[in-house]
């Protein structure tokens, strides 16, 4: 059984074992070939897809501006990121950084206190390189050729067509997961497409549907499609413009594409943690570069140790051991235990309050008020290990809780 020869993928893809739900109608399928639409009917399919997009698109801060560091930066907090999450940020990171060059001037630290909470910090740290180095090489303005762009931290093929496009109106078309989706629909392409040989497949096809007089556009409502309509579950077929192209919707398996990916086994782990506390309500925090530290993205964080058993007693000996502090079991107050993920890592928060008649002298640490952390950076997790001390406090100690309130 072969697909018409209407559609403009030409992507080869080996099939998997198909769904329960359409083994009728794909079982005797075992690749899947279609070549270009015709000229006048690629047209068609252009113009279903950018008029939908002029009428439908979200109105999002990113969109009303032609600035490419502000399109870089809406990209960057994009990743791995929900678009209502990321437009209080990006206004916010904006009123500090409102140019390239204020940003390449920026300390590390007063750019991570920006995105604290938006996740994923190496994003935030290669976003500070590539603008030290942008105002470096390029007179602050982002560079509008593709292999420039490309050799900047943190710029991978889909930010430097995203960026290109939209900015600079450059040829380049985006492949993203939104986009990919979409593709697969349209062509009901099985398998798993962050395979190396059909994601470079994808890539070539969304060059070929690529809109060459505009670019920009033409990957916004692409992107677009993906994330309002053809989305990863329930599709709104009904509601799509360019629904009478997709084979996906023909053969009546648009809900089972794409294939789901072989996830990584999360990985547990168990953090320790010590909210050292003084009678004022200041607390301890220090930054490490070790892999608890990873643990915590490398911010401002309570002292703590990977353990796997015998929490209390581990963290009073790395206490001793790395700050020469030393704590009575009897000492440690156990806390709420809390939960965090970072990637793959499912993390169980193990924490203590111990409270101290003076905090100790450690070099390079800070002593905030627990749980006003100001514009030190701190990862969520921390904020919820302080939140979860804060409450103890509120609860067991009225002195301590009227200082921290």
């Amino acid at each position: 059984m072969a697909l018409p020869k209407d559609f403009p993928i030409s992507t080869r893809a080996r099939l998997s074992s198909p769904d329960s739900r359409c083994k009728s109608r794909c079982a005797t399928i075992r690749a899947v070939s279609v070549s270009s639409l015709s000229a006048p009917e690629i047209g068609k399919f252009r113009r279903s897809l950018l008029t939908w997009f002029a009428a439908c698109k979200r109105d999002l801060p990113w969109r009303r501006t032609k600035d490419p560091y502000r399109i870089w930066l809406s990209e960057i907090m994009l990743q791995q990121t929900r678009v209502a999450a990321v437009v209080p940020y990006y206004e916010s990171f904006l009123l500090r950084f409102p140019d390239l060059l204020s940003l390449a001037r920026a300390r590390e630290e007063a750019v991570l206190s920006h995105w604290a909470g938006l996740g994923y910090y190496s994003r935030a740290r290669n976003l500070l390189r590539a603008a030290q180095e942008i105002g470096a090489r390029y007179a602050g303005r982002f560079p509008d050729e593709r292999e420039r762009a490309l050799s900047l931290p943190g710029i991978g093929r889909y930010t430097a067509a995203a960026v290109l496009s939209i900015a600079y109106e450059k040829p380049l078309a985006v492949l993203d997961g939104n986009v990919a989706r979409v593709l697969a629909r349209l062509g009901a392409i099985r398998g798993d497409l962050r395979a190396p040989e059909l994601w470079h497949n994808l890539e070539d096809t969304a060059q070929e549907m690529l809109a060459r007089t505009m670019p920009g556009e033409w990957n916004q409502a692409m992107m677009e499609l993906g994330a309002t309509i053809c989305l990863p579950k329930s599709p709104k077929c009904a509601e799509c413009p360019v629904a009478k192209w997709c084979q996906a919707r023909k053969l009546g398996i648009a809900e089972v594409l794409p294939e789901a990916r072989k996830k990584r086994a999360p990985v547990q782990v168990t953090l320790a943690a010590a909210v050292l506390l003084d009678p004022r309500g200041r607390t301890l925090l220090v930054r490490r570069t070790g892999k608890d530290g990873a643990l915590f993205s490398r911010m401002w964080q309570f002292p703590a140790i990977e353990t796997r058993a015998d929490a209390s007693s581990k963290l009073a000996q790395h206490l001793e051991e790395v700050f020469g502090v030393k704590i009575a079991d009897e000492g440690m107050i156990r806390l709420q235990t809390a939960r965090h993920s970072v990637t793959f890592r499912e993390i169980r928060l193990e924490s203590f309050l111990i409270p101290l008649g003076r905090l100790p002298k450690i070099a390079g640490a800070r002593t905030p008020l627990l749980g006003r952390f100001g514009k030190l950076p701190v990862s969520s997790a921390t904020r919820k290990i302080a939140s979860a001390a804060i409450v103890h406090a509120q609860k067991q100690d009225p002195t301590l809780a009227k200082a921290l309130s």
